[in-house]
């Protein structure tokens, strides 16, 4: 909500759309059961929030970074993805449309990685984010908000690993490295 009263106070006229920003932070929620880096308490967040004077604009924003995070995946992290939409029993609340990548994993599960979302005027409203437009009338913007978080990390663990371990795709780990763990067993003196 802290993004709403931002926007409020740098958004007045077109002239100052698009308004794009962007930020990292780490969350903390409570978790019942945690997995490392799928569903962690705490976690790192890369989140967007853009506010745009037309409804076209926000969502060519809106699929524009879900491709972004798509060729992420699939280019640079070598991880299978499915673009899609989701339902509206699991739509962000508050957004018109949210859009996901999927991560698919080698167990067949699908590992939700990214998320897109149009969120039109409603939060805009809420929040009293309006604009001039070029004939000086007030509009409230329309918005978008996306992110991705160190989930990453678990889709590209369990795409790129096995019993044996773990083999890093070349673009995120052009140098090879092989490990050879060297125990403390019992002592083979003679």
């Amino acid at each position: 909500a802290i993004i709403w009263h931002v926007m409020r106070g740098w958004v007045k006229s077109y002239r100052d759309l698009p308004l794009k920003l962007n930020q990292f932070a780490n969350v903390v929620r409570w978790e019942m059961r945690t997995r490392p880096f799928l569903r962690t308490s705490e976690f790192l967040w890369q989140e967007g929030h853009t506010a745009h004077a037309t409804k076209e604009c926000a969502m060519a924003t809106t699929v524009g970074m879900l491709a972004v995070y798509e060729r992420v995946l699939r280019d640079v992290m070598a991880v299978p993805v499915v673009k899609g939409v989701k339902s509206p029993s699991e739509r962000f609340a508050g957004a018109d449309e949210t859009y996901t990548v999927e991560a698919l994993m080698q167990n067949g599960w699908a590992l939700q990685a990214g998320t897109s979302h149009f969120l039109g005027q409603g939060f805009a409203k809420a929040f009293n984010v309006s604009f001039s437009n070029a004939h000086e009338a007030k509009e409230f913007v329309f918005s978008t908000s996306w992110g991705v978080s160190t989930r990453l990390v678990g889709a590209l663990i369990m795409t790129h690993s096995d019993d044996k371990g773990l083999v890093l795709p070349p673009r995120v780990a052009p140098v090879q490295v092989v490990v050879v763990p060297v125990g403390r067993g019992k002592s083979e003196e003679g």
